[in-house]
């Protein structure tokens, strides 16, 4: 297959650094999986890069490992982002149409758009994703787009996805170390959300919660559109920990018996379930807290959806629908993609999402990625040009 019919997508987890290659069959018009690749990652704690080149050097373990499988080199991928330096903003906007006859066109939306950016109050964070959440036209919401209508004053609700802007220049470095450039650089939970959700799901009104094992991350759907993104600095991890310091146990053992593979004997299960309860109940807190502030505390009629390596705990959706008050359940065990190839494992959920990714499918990104890798090359040039004799 050529180079030029593949799609890379790389996941630079907490704990694992994840590639999946895939192409597409032209006869059937299907996806089809090529390879994947897997390290330890180094370097990353809660999301965030603290050593740039062992981040790097997992990047190229994992890179080598799917080009082992492909037969040729990777050289640009799409790349995830995710810890507690990604959220999410409304901005706001309004301009008065520019055409004569009051024509709606494209570069009134824009203009809008570019408007509701410009009144935004971010220090040090950058904005990976823009997606209008509502359009007004002369005070009255439009359902859809407005170009080609009639109106007097154009208004907008955007919602900006940011994460920190030295994470993600530290990201880019990395993946620059590891030979490899960035087409487009996408918020985790949103690779994710186009894997594990459905339109039906996201235009009801739901939520995907991501449990992993540093933090939680919550997406907010409603009439297909992502309308919060939230990070909370807390995972399954801490449910770990908080087994082995109640039974004085080693982490390992106290994974598995947040598991359910070790119960009776030294681990009654009365005082298991009240451990993981006590913690789940913080996660679940912290999550309808957030449903409070952004007014859809039980009103998400597809409830929430439960997914990372927090949502195998038993009974997890149980304790879900009693504290959220809406339905719960643990996102599917395996996904297949047009009957052709199964996703088994969840962990590998949102890489596959960005292995899928397609331009005109992508959020669309106010500030290109492509600006950061044109910075970066100049600084390298910048370097080389002063060692030069």
């Amino acid at each position: 297959m050529s180079k030029n019919n593949i799609n890379v997508g790389i996941d630079i987890g907490t704990c694992t650094t994840k590639v999946v290659v895939t192409g597409f069959n032209k006869e059937n018009n299907s996806p089809m999986l090529l390879a994947t690749g897997s390290a330890e990652t180094n370097g990353m704690r809660l999301g965030y890069i603290n050593n740039i080149d062992l981040v790097a050097t997992s990047i190229k373990k994992a890179v080598a490992q799917a080009e082992s499988t492909l037969g040729f080199k990777i050289r640009k991928a799409y790349v995830s982002i995710g810890g507690i330096s990604l959220g999410s903003t409304i901005g706001t906007g309004s301009i008065i149409i520019s055409k004569a006859d009051q024509e709606i066109t494209t570069l009134d939306i824009n203009k809008v758009l570019a408007t509701s950016e410009e009144n935004l109050e971010i220090v040090n964070k950058k904005i990976i994703h823009s997606i209008p959440v509502s359009y007004k036209l002369d005070g009255k919401e439009l359902y859809g787009r407005p170009d080609g209508m009639h109106g007097i004053k154009l208004e907008v609700r955007t919602l900006f996805i940011t994460c920190l802007k030295q994470n993600l220049e530290d990201l880019i470095t990395a993946l620059a170390l590891a030979n490899i450039e960035a087409i487009d650089v996408i918020a985790s939970p949103v690779a994710l959300s186009n894997i594990i959700l459905n339109t039906k799901q996201k235009t009801a009104g739901c939520a995907l919660l991501d449990i992993g094992a540093e933090t939680v991350s919550m997406s907010v759907f409603e009439n297909n559109l992502l309308v919060s993104l939230q990070v909370f600095p807390i995972g399954s991890m801490d449910i770990t920990k908080d087994i082995a310091l109640g039974f004085k146990t080693s982490l390992e053992e106290a994974e598995s018996v947040k598991l359910g593979s070790v119960l009776g004997g030294d681990y009654p299960k009365k005082k298991v379930d009240e451990i993981i309860e006590a913690r789940l109940g913080d996660i679940f807190e912290l999550a309808e807290n957030h449903l409070k502030r952004i007014k859809r505390s039980g009103l998400l009629p597809a409830g929430i959806i439960i997914t990372g390596g927090g949502a195998n705990i038993a009974r997890i959706e149980e304790i879900a629908r009693k504290q959220l008050n809406l339905p719960a359940k643990v996102g599917p065990a395996d996904i297949t993609i047009n009957t052709k190839f199964k996703i088994k494992d969840s962990s590998w959920y949102g890489v596959y999402g960005l292995a899928l990714s397609t331009p005109s499918q992508s959020i669309s990104s106010s500030n290109s990625t492509e600006d950061i890798w044109t910075q970066f090359k100049r600084f390298l040039k910048s370097i080389f040009s002063q060692l030069l004799p």
